[in-house]
């Protein structure tokens, strides 16, 4: 039996698997959106599984609070300092050598969602924001591509599979994104630790099951992990759905603002620019040097400046921390970036 063979041997003898089963996971391509807490649990378990092709995007840098959760980084990590893409990307390349682990540090936004999703046969969601869930819901419709919703919070879970034609997608569940600040985050209410391992797990395994060509499961399921219970509830394609029933992409098309998002989790507010950009970021740090205190590692500059952070990346993102007033970002950033 070849080296190859033998790792996935166990999986192989399950018969919703196989050798064939095993092939075809070899051939398939996933992508991971957000490495954070529900994204380090499925891309190490599809990693694991044998999925022969894994895109990991995430828009962030760790920080300490990650590591109670997020089960692909430690301390080492951390001291170095590395967006969550790239340490993602080299974690899972020490996992499994045979496959090929692809990261890129970038917030999703219309410009390049579709590109992100080239050559994927199906989409993980671990995206910490409804924003990109809808512009995820809109451009996996638009492409026909399958991806799996899924969120934590507190002590519980929430995930469901979309298929593109063929079933319910997220606007026939919630068919606007609720008001900013209505909904509970896990910076307000907090979350268990184990809850995105087991949400994670069954989101992998969703994806598995799509890869297989297996039916996923149906309808949207709710874990309740502190009292041990779940309960799945079927739920119609919705005709007047703005997304998949009058085939609307009212998230996808919205090509040339400017994204300002409050992040989960952090008193940080982060602004992505209206346009393509490409910053050299030893340069801007000699120039931002006299006026703060600036340290660059060739993947994000970090610029501290009146009592804040402001985390700026070769894509002309920034991340302002220590301050969840969208209006202090913005002049932060157009005082010092300018982009």
């Amino acid at each position: 039996m070849s080296a190859e063979n033998d790792r996935y041997s166990r999986q192989e003898r399950l018969p919703e698997v196989g050798e064939s089963g095993q092939r075809r996971l070899g051939e398939g391509s996933a992508l991971v959106l957000g490495c954070g807490a529900l994204g380090s649990v499925s891309a190490s378990a599809l990693a694991r599984a044998g999925v022969g092709r894994i895109r990991v995007v995430d828009r962030d840098v760790l920080e300490l609070s990650n590591l109670q959760r997020q089960i692909l980084y430690d301390e080492d990590d951390l001291e170095a300092g590395l967006p969550k893409a790239e340490a993602a990307a080299r974690r899972l390349r020490r996992i499994n050598s045979g496959i090929e682990i692809e990261a890129r540090v970038a917030d999703v936004t219309p410009r390049n969602v579709e590109e992100m999703l080239e050559g994927i046969s199906v989409v993980l969601d671990g995206t910490d924001n409804l924003e990109t869930r809808y512009l995820l819901n809109d451009a996996c419709l638009k492409r026909g591509t399958p991806w799996i919703y899924a969120g934590v919070i507190r002590t519980s879970g929430v995930l469901m599979s979309i298929l593109p034609g063929r079933g319910p997608c997220l606007r026939c569940v919630f068919p606007s994104p609720p008001p900013p600040g209505s909904l509970p985050t896990c910076d307000t209410a907090g979350v268990l630790g184990t809850a995105p391992m087991v949400v994670g797990s069954l989101q992998a395994t969703e994806a598995i099951k799509l890869l297989l060509g297996v039916e996923p499961l149906g309808g949207i399921l709710t874990i309740g992990l502190w009292d041990g219970s779940h309960r799945r509830v079927a739920l119609p394609r919705d005709p007047g759905c703005p997304a998949c029933g009058e085939g609307r992409h009212d998230f996808l098309e919205s090509r040339e603002t400017s994204w300002v998002t409050s992040l989960c989790g952090r008193n940080s507010i982060q602004i992505t620019p209206p346009r393509e950009v490409s910053l050299d970021l030893e340069e801007l740090g000699r120039r931002l040097a006299p006026l703060g205190r600036a340290s660059a590692c060739g993947l994000v500059l970090r610029f501290e400046v009146e009592g804040l952070e402001m985390l700026i990346f070769p894509d002309g993102r920034v991340v302002v921390q220590g301050t969840a007033d969208e209006a202090v970002a913005r002049d932060l950033h157009a005082r010092y970036i300018g982009t």
